[in-house]
């Protein structure tokens, strides 16, 4: 228990100390934000804040892991494992999308950085590679990283896939929750904050899932998964690097997360369901995310298939905010969804474990 409060304790305290001094130096740099055109025109005024704050997300949860592990050195089977090795793996390759992405929107001085067809095409090398290792790394009691089996609080059965669906699942479940995040940080604070959430209920499923695990004690509701309590690690981690991102990010934002934060911290969530056999539950925890995601390609469709809109303006905040409510009631109001959302699906988790349990 120790090492995990020092995963997030270390998160929290490097994003928190080091992010003013990102600001400081991507102001001095001119890295900057563009702001879409046709966006709300209460946003013109944060043109020109730093972005690419992602960075220091990225390094606080790398750092806050790698620390921890100091905590466990002298444990036996407690080294850094594949699992979350993999976890980093792919938090860093999608910042590394990302920060090409918020690179070129600052040379070029476009709200638009790499195309649409780049963009995926570093997600599918990135999703793909994760997927793959994850089905090859097995430990030695046969257990991989990840299984075949689509899952929501535990590896489905019947819902079995080739390996070659599921690599593809994984590509789009990864692609969507990155992209899922990218779209809902749109507001000083809002991604940061609903993203702490997500990554605080995987801290519990994961560490619950260690207190549980099947290699420890075969009883009824055991889980049947890789490094536990590593993940908890990541997971811990990845929640104080936002927390501490969160103080320099709330309204009025003096830095931004860009692509670099929001892509990582989607995939990372996304990882953090697949390896500990959570998919279609991120779809609950995760609840606002699918529906500002949901907006937008509700948005697009209908109106071209109509040339009508069903929102003021997408993604869903945005509608919110040209219908008169403030930024900072959107901000708090969908952090209360986010709330509600993964409450319930915390509630999900554990009444499947009481059902296992005979309890």
């Amino acid at each position: 228990m120790k090492s995990v409060l020092v995963a997030a304790a270390i998160g929290l305290i490097v994003s928190i100390l080091v992010t003013p001094l990102a600001i400081k130096a991507f102001r001095r740099h001119g890295f900057g934000q563009e702001i879409r055109d046709d966006g709300p025109e209460s946003h013109l005024a944060k043109k020109g804040t730093p972005t690419m704050g992602g960075t220091v997300m990225v390094l606080a949860t790398v750092v806050g892991y790698l620390v921890a592990h100091l905590f466990l050195i002298n444990q036996e089977g407690r080294g850094v494992t594949a699992t979350g090795l993999l976890l980093l793996f792919l938090l860093i390759g999608l910042g590394t999308v990302g920060f090409l992405d918020d690179y070129l929107k600052i040379r070029y001085r476009r709200s638009l950085g790499l195309n649409k067809t780049a963009k995926l095409v570093g997600q599918l090398v990135v999703g793909v590679t994760f997927a793959v290792l994850a089905l090859m790394a097995d430990d030695e009691n046969g257990t991989a990283v990840a299984t075949t089996a689509v899952s929501f609080v535990r590896d489905i059965a019947p819902l079995t896939l080739p390996a070659f669906l599921f690599v593809a699942l994984a590509y789009v479940f990864i692609a969507g929750f990155s992209n899922a995040v990218n779209l809902t940080d749109g507001l000083d604070g809002l991604a940061a904050g609903c993203s702490a959430m997500v990554f605080a209920s995987y801290v519990i499923i994961s560490f619950w899932q260690f207190g549980h695990d099947c290699a420890g004690e075969l009883v009824d509701g055991c889980y049947t998964v890789r490094d536990p309590l590593d993940v908890t690690l990541v997971a811990a981690a990845a929640m104080g690097a936002c927390l501490g991102f969160l103080w320099w990010n709330t309204s009025p934002a003096r830095i931004f997360m860009g692509d670099t934060g929001s892509l990582a911290l989607g995939g990372l969530m996304a990882g953090l369901a697949i390896v500990t056999r959570t998919e279609l539950l991120l779809v609950v925890l995760g609840g606002l995310f699918v529906a500002v995601t949901l907006s937008v390609v509700i948005q697009v469709g209908f109106f071209r298939a109509t040339r009508r809109r069903v929102f003021r303006m997408a993604p869903l905040h945005h509608h919110f905010e040209l219908a008169g409510w403030a930024e900072n009631t959107v901000i708090v109001r969908f952090w209360l969804v986010t709330g509600m959302a993964v409450a319930f699906g915390m509630g999900l988790f554990y009444a499947d474990w009481l059902a296992f349990a005979g309890l």
